[in-house]
């Protein structure tokens, strides 16, 4: 088993979970050294009879990835490697084309390729009629193991799955350790809009369902997360600082200790996820797992959108990107 963006908190938490089935060889690949020197060390310390190997290398490099995949004779990837962060990607716009569409196409086409026999997506909420770059990335990843999965023509052996779920607890980026942290440092707590609701999952439960999820798929399949109910992010901050021992200092409480101000959304931010970009779900034999039935572009669609992005990137032309 193969995980792409081993060091991220989730590739990193599906590593450990792999590593828990005594999967007979383990591959962490990531860019980030110190990532993934720091998930080798855990999972060394925690199973050290498993075979495990770590293997720095960008998504991007397509013919690295062939050589890697082949010379290790790997059977499973989890692609979890991606610009998740809405406003970092907003700002470096090519940089997450880069990384997110251009590093899903190499690695799936590196494993198919190697004859590699599942092949794992890891995509988001934010893929859902996205309002941001990073979504519309992950909506094309998505589409691109779509397409293929669908080309009957092609005869692959490469079985394609995708895993779309919402924010997850403690994953680098998210609120709650940024809540926390200003807590700690006696506030504010910035909140981006009063109400702005998010589904949250633990990083645990998360890459168990996306295991699960990828043992189910049959080809092309887009697999959904019920990430129970929405959690208004105005309540969790109030929470958290109660959890802390403190008091919210608003109109109503004056001696309070620690106040929520609201910064107005960022470029890209919704106010809501969805999940469904249709109505069509069908359930599966997990209660927690559905399947989602959409349609999608065929490849030769694909190519042209992808030509066009090219052409976008060589002029650097933000507007046109966005366009297509």
């Amino acid at each position: 088993v193969l995980i792409t963006g081993g060091g991220g908190s989730i590739g990193s938490e599906i590593a450990k979970q792999v590593a828990l089935q005594e999967v007979k060889h383990l591959i962490i690949l990531d860019t980030n050294e110190f990532s993934l020197y720091s998930t080798k060390k855990e999972i060394e310390s925690k199973y050290p009879h498993l075979d495990l190997s770590t293997v720095i290398c960008s998504v991007t490099n397509k013919l690295r990835m062939i050589e890697i995949f082949k010379s290790f004779e790997v059977n499973t990837i989890y692609h979890t490697a991606a610009y998740k962060h809405v406003p970092l990607v907003e700002e470096n716009p090519f940089e997450g084309v880069d990384n997110n569409i251009y590093g899903t196409k190499y690695a799936i086409e590196a494993a198919i390729e190697a004859r590699v026999e599942t092949f794992v997506l890891i995509s988001t909420d934010k893929a859902v009629r996205p309002t941001n770059i990073m979504g519309a990335t992950k909506r094309l990843s998505e589409m691109i193991l779509q397409s293929l999965s669908k080309e009957k023509s092609l005869s692959l052996e490469t079985r394609m799955t995708m895993v779309r779920f919402g924010n997850v607890l403690g994953s680098s980026g998210s609120a709650i350790p940024l809540f926390q942290q200003q807590i700690k440092d006696g506030g504010p707590v910035t909140v981006t809009d009063p109400n702005i609701i998010r589904y949250f999952m633990s990083i645990s439960e998360a890459a168990e369902l996306v295991i699960q999820a990828g043992a189910m798929g049959k080809g092309g399949d887009v697999f959904v997360l019920d990430m129970g109910e929405p959690v208004k992010i105005y309540e969790l901050a109030k929470r958290l600082i109660n959890l802390s021992g403190y008091e919210v200092k608003d109109d109503e409480n004056s001696g309070g200790d620690i106040e929520i101000i609201f910064t107005g959304l960022r470029p890209g931010e919704k106010l809501y996820e969805e999940l469904l970009i249709g109505e069509n779900v069908s359930k599966t034999i997990h209660k927690q797992i559905w399947r989602a039935e959409e349609d999608t572009l065929t490849i030769d669609e694909i190519e042209y959108f992808l030509e066009l992005i090219i052409k976008a990137r060589e002029k650097n032309d933000i507007n046109a990107l966005k366009q297509i």
